[in-house]
């Protein structure tokens, strides 16, 4: 209520009452003129009586809501389940317009500035996690592989002769997809094996760069956040070289919002050389439902071009989620779970290292992947090819989600291009290995349970693999083939 209708009801209520109810509300509303004036993420976590509050405010200021409102046009906010209202708070029009998803809807003041209001928190999460100089940003609802062409398909327009990506080999066909979908043909530089690791191959992108010609190449595509032993690309070489041949460079940070290290790798690259866009996933970085990114840069007006290449007005659940996510956790709390994070990583570590050491294996020495870790599979391998793939379904059976199991050999073709190796990020890494990855908000718990329940899996595969050694076919557990993934 405004301060007329509280002055009204001390003629039914006691005046001392109503004042006090008036403090208590002015409480909620000095929180949400704070976001307003600043349009920085609280500092301290709102309750969920002050965003309820918000986002009703927000709701009625848009035209499906108004009190005798008379739609006659073909998209006037009209929902037929009150449960599909209610999900969304009312907020029905979505965000942008036709032409432009960061644009304002003239029938749609509250959705629009949720969209505003989301994009500025969120950059400010972003400087926050370590791109202090990332100029803007903006919340897409589409997942990271399209997100990714949208990129591309913005660059076409600045290069159109440009038929090539150059891309450093990570093997998650999403990515990949992304390339060929918005039409250019991917040049694959596999990785070079430095101790357990995969890194960067420069000396190889280099030469392709020379081989097909800068003017043929749309951008340099690399990525921060992946699977071990596949470890970050060589970002500030890489931005040097995109720089020297004045390439554009595009980062795939899928879930790199949470590691210090890789957002450290952004901010450096964009400031020795050259980062026109790097595109996070919402859902692994901020524990919201799939379907919602964000595309940021240091160039606020590629940006703006990005957003206007989006065809069509877009869903506002991907902003409502990420919006209220953050609010309830406020910058100390979200900060919190990057700490716990980090930790839980090394936990993670520690328990794997034990683990491989007492069945024969080891831990993998991967000091650059600062998420994924992977423990190697030669001991399972030398019992049964097979028991190597069946312990990925004995994983998943046990209800270990996550966990990868990466057999030798494998081959998958995507869109017409065979990688050997599949999995591995290599023709030929030497030897088998199973993933796990200490991502924002796991728990200790998650740990515990899933190394005992690997040790079990790994005990049961030994006894009963060793049992058959003599004999012909296999037992039906080392006989399945699947990777858990």
């Amino acid at each position: 209520m405004n301060g007329e209708n509280f002055t009204l009801s001390e003629k039914l209520v006691s005046p001392s009452y109503v004042r006090q109810a008036s403090q208590a509300r002015r409480s909620h509303e000095l929180l949400i003129r704070q976001l307003l004036e600043q349009g920085k993420c609280p500092e301290e976590g709102w309750s969920e009586s002050t965003i309820e509050l918000f986002l009703n405010e927000l709701a009625v200021m848009d035209s499906n809501n108004f009190l005798g409102n008379c739609g006659v046009g073909e998209r006037e906010g009209r929902v037929a389940s009150s449960l599909v209202a209610r999900r969304h708070y009312r907020l029905i029009h979505g965000i942008g317009r036709s032409g432009d998803i960061a644009a304002v809807q003239p029938k749609a003041a509250g959705s629009s500035l949720l969209n505003k209001l989301t994009n500025s928190v969120v950059l400010d999460i972003l400087k926050l996690s370590g791109v202090r100089s990332v100029a803007s940003c903006f919340v897409v609802p589409m997942a990271t592989g399209m997100s990714l062409t949208l990129c591309f398909l913005t660059l076409r327009h600045r290069r159109p002769q440009a038929r090539f990506i150059i891309w450093p080999r990570i093997d998650q066909k999403s990515c990949f997809k992304a390339m060929i979908t918005a039409g250019f043909e991917p040049v694959v530089v596999e990785n070079v094996l430095e101790g357990d690791e995969l890194r960067t191959d420069l000396e190889a992108v280099e030469r392709k760069i020379e081989e097909l010609g800068a003017e043929n190449i749309l951008c340099v595509h690399s990525t921060t956040s992946c699977f071990a032993p596949r470890v970050p690309d060589r970002l500030e070489e890489l931005a040097t070289v995109c720089a020297k041949y004045n390439i554009p460079h595009i980062v795939n940070n899928a879930y790199g919002v949470q590691s210090s290290k890789c957002m450290h790798l952004i901010q450096q690259g964009a400031r020795v050389g050259r980062i026109d866009a790097f595109v996070q996933s919402l859902d692994k970085n901020f524990m919201v439902p799939v379907g919602g990114a964000i595309i940021a840069g240091f160039d606020e007006s590629f940006i703006q071009e990005i957003s206007k290449m989006y065809p069509g007005r877009a869903s506002a659940s991907p902003s409502l989620d990420v919006l209220i996510t953050l609010l309830t956790l406020g910058a100390s709390g979200y900060k919190k779970l990057l700490s716990e994070r980090k930790e839980i990583y090394s936990y993670l570590a520690q328990e794997l290292k034990s683990l491989a050491s007492a069945h024969g294996e080891k831990l993998l020495h991967t000091p650059h992947n600062p998420i994924s870790l992977a423990m190697s599979l030669d001991g399972l391998q030398a019992e049964s090819d097979k028991a190597v793939t069946q312990l990925g379904s004995m994983l998943f059976t046990r209800q270990v989600s996550g966990a990868r199991v990466i057999p030798l050999g494998k081959e998958q073709t995507i869109s017409g291009h065979t990688f050997r190796g599949f999995m591995s990020h290599s023709e030929a890494y030497p030897c088998p290995y199973l993933n796990a990855a200490s991502a924002v908000g796991i728990t200790r718990e998650d740990v515990t349970q899933c190394i005992r329940r690997l040790d079990k899996c790994l005990k049961t595969l030994r006894k009963e693999c060793n049992a058959a050694r003599s004999s012909s076919p296999l037992p039906q557990s080392c006989q399945e083939d699947s990777t858990g993934e």
